[in-house]
C-alpha cells in the first residue's frame, strides 16, 4: 500500500526518467496539481507543452485539451491520462450540423470556443478562449458570427460587442449552467462581504450579479491582486480548494455545491502513475486533414489575439 506522498514521489521519479512534462488543468484535484510541471487553463497548458523541453506530454485534463496540445506540438508524444475524460460541451455539436449552419449562413464567420473537438475546430474560421473571445470577436472583419458551442459565453460576448450579429446553438457547459440566480442570492445572503467571481460559462442571470467574470486563470489572478478577504467562487469547486491552499489568509466559498466537473474528477494519481508506466492513458493522434484544419483555426486565434 502506498501513501499519497509515496505515490507522488514515484510519479516525480518516473517523469524525470521518461522525459515527461505533466500538465494539469486547474480543475484537477490538489494531489495532482502538486506533481504537475504546469497548471492552468486549457489553451495555456497547450502553449506550455509547446515550449517545454520534454518530448513527452502527459495531459491531466480532458480529451480536447490533449488534442489541442498535440496540434501545437505535433512532433511530441501527447498522452491523455484518462481515456474516458471528455468534455460534454465539446461534443454537443455534430459535424453535419455545423456544415448545415455554414451552408445556411455563408456570410458568417464561425467562431469555435476552445472547448470543442479538433474535428469541429477544423471546420471553423477561428478559435477563442474565454479570456480572448471578446478581443478576437471584436477584431474579426465579419459583422455576422456563428458562435459554437457555448451560448452563455457567446451571449456574454455579444453584450460587449453589440455592433455584431450572433447565431448560437443550444449548447453550453452542463456544470456551469446548473448554477442559478437563486444560488447567487443565497450566497450573497450568507456572505454579504464577499466578492462574487464567476466564469462566463454561467447563465446570464448569474453573471449579471458578478463583481468579476472571467476565465479560471483570470479569477485566480483577480484574487491574487485583490485586497479583499472574502470571495464567492462561481466555477468548478476545485478552484475553491486551490485558492484556500494558496491564500490561507483569505476565505473562499462555493457559489454552488453541485458545480463539480465529473470528467475532470475521473483522473486520479493512480491514472497518472499508470500512464507513466505505460499501463494506462491514451496517446493522441490526429489525421492530417483534422490537424491542418484545426491548426488553421488556432493560428487565426493567435493572430487576432496578439
Amino acid at each position: 500500500m502506498l501513501t499519497t506522498k509515496q505515490l507522488q514521489e514515484e510519479i516525480l521519479r518516473l517523469k524525470r526518467e521518461n522525459d515527461v512534462c505533466i500538465l494539469a488543468h486547474a480543475y484537477q484535484t490538489h494531489d495532482i496539481i502538486e506533481i504537475a510541471d504546469f497548471v492552468g487553463d486549457s489553451f495555456g497548458l497547450s502553449q506550455r507543452a509547446q515550449s517545454a523541453p520534454q518530448q513527452n506530454i502527459l495531459m491531466c485534463g480532458v480529451r480536447f485539451m490533449a488534442e489541442t496540445a498535440k496540434i501545437l506540438s505535433p512532433q511530441k508524444r501527447v498522452i491523455l491520462s484518462h481515456p474516458e475524460a471528455t468534455c460534454p460541451m465539446a461534443e454537443q455539436l455534430e459535424l453535419d450540423e455545423l456544415r448545415a449552419l455554414k451552408a445556411k449562413y455563408p456570410d458568417h464567420a464561425v467562431v469555435a470556443y476552445i472547448n470543442t473537438t479538433s474535428k469541429l475546430k477544423a471546420l471553423c474560421d477561428v478559435c477563442v478562449t474565454s479570456a480572448s473571445a471578446y478581443k478576437i470577436v471584436k477584431a474579426l472583419p465579419q459583422k455576422n458570427i456563428i458562435f459554437i458551442p457555448d451560448c452563455n459565453l457567446g451571449g456574454w460576448i455579444a453584450e460587449r460587442v453589440p455592433e455584431k450579429n450572433f447565431i448560437f446553438i443550444d449548447g453550453g457547459c452542463p456544470i456551469h449552467t446548473r448554477i442559478t440566480e437563486r444560488d447567487v442570492l443565497h450566497a450573497r445572503e450568507q456572505h454579504p462581504e464577499a466578492m462574487l467571481l464567476v466564469h462566463p460559462e454561467c447563465i446570464a442571470d448569474v453573471t449579471k450579479h458578478a463583481d468579476f467574470a472571467g476565465s479560471t486563470t483570470a479569477i485566480m489572478d483577480f484574487v491574487s491582486k485583490s485586497d479583499k478577504k472574502e470571495f464567492i467562487i462561481g466555477t468548478d469547486n476545485s478552484i475553491v480548494s486551490h485558492l484556500q491552499y494558496e491564500y490561507p489568509d483569505k476565505r473562499f466559498f462555493e457559489l454552488s455545491k453541485i458545480c463539480v466537473c465529473h470528467d475532470m474528477r475521473l483522473t486520479t494519481l493512480v491514472n497518472v502513475y499508470n500512464a507513466l508506466t505505460g499501463e494506462g492513458g491514451e496517446e493522441i493522434s490526429l489525421d492530417s486533414e483534422t490537424y491542418e484544419g484545426a491548426k488553421r483555426s488556432i493560428d487565426a486565434m493567435l493572430s487576432y489575439g496578439q
